[in-house]
């Protein structure tokens, strides 16, 4: 909706029918109004997505209504990385339930996505993953001390979750947590689905 079209009441309702979808859901799936895209509603509700570990996909409604260059499509991809960063993941698909246009894709993006949200990553594999990751981009020290990972595991999925075993909690940046999500999934995809990365001494 257009900030400002809609009652309060309503609104709030709204929210909370969000809301509560989400929480049956496995994955959700955001729709966006491409005449008015990516507004703070828009992202007021993939936080609640992301908050409660959902798989997302993005929807952008009403692209038949949109006038198109050879960059149109570019453009929204940028507003979407921008917008919804935190979301980046999700994939954007460009529909018209007025018309049908590719509403048939949506079914089966979605399938991929649930499947990768079950998706286990081998031990080894990871472990090499990782290696590879830190010797590309050391992570970065402070006061002498650099972060050391001596062994990481999935432990979950659906949604998936990393165990790093580290030598001290504290020098985890977040920069450097998402590059080692990033590093995920550039090998293993996880596509739409939230990766949790959590980090423990050897003493805890």
């Amino acid at each position: 909706r257009r900030r400002g079209k809609i009652g309060v009441g309503v609104e709030k309702y709204g929210v909370l029918r969000a809301l509560k979808a989400i929480g049956r859901s496995e994955i959700a799936l955001l729709l966006v109004d491409a005449t008015d895209p990516f507004t703070a509603q828009d992202s007021h509700i993939a936080g609640m997505i992301l908050s409660q570990a959902r798989s997302a996909m993005v929807l952008v409604n009403k692209w038949d209504a949109i006038e198109k260059d050879t960059h149109t499509i570019d453009q929204y991809r940028n507003m979407h990385r921008h917008k919804l960063s935190f979301l980046d993941y999700a994939p954007l698909l460009f529909i018209s339930v007025l018309n049908g246009q590719r509403v048939d894709q949506v079914l089966p993006t979605a399938l991929q996505v649930h499947a990768e949200r079950q998706n286990r990553v081998p031990t080894a594999e990871l472990n090499k993953l990782v290696r590879d990751a830190i010797a590309q981009h050391a992570p970065p020290s402070r006061s002498g001390k650099r972060l050391r990972v001596y062994y990481a595991a999935q432990v979950a999925n659906a949604p998936p979750m990393f165990l790093f075993h580290v030598n001290d909690r504290s020098l985890v940046h977040f920069s450097y947590t998402r590059y080692l999500e990033n590093s995920i999934r550039k090998k293993f995809s996880f596509r739409g689905t939230p990766l949790r990365l959590s980090f423990r001494e050897r003493n805890e």
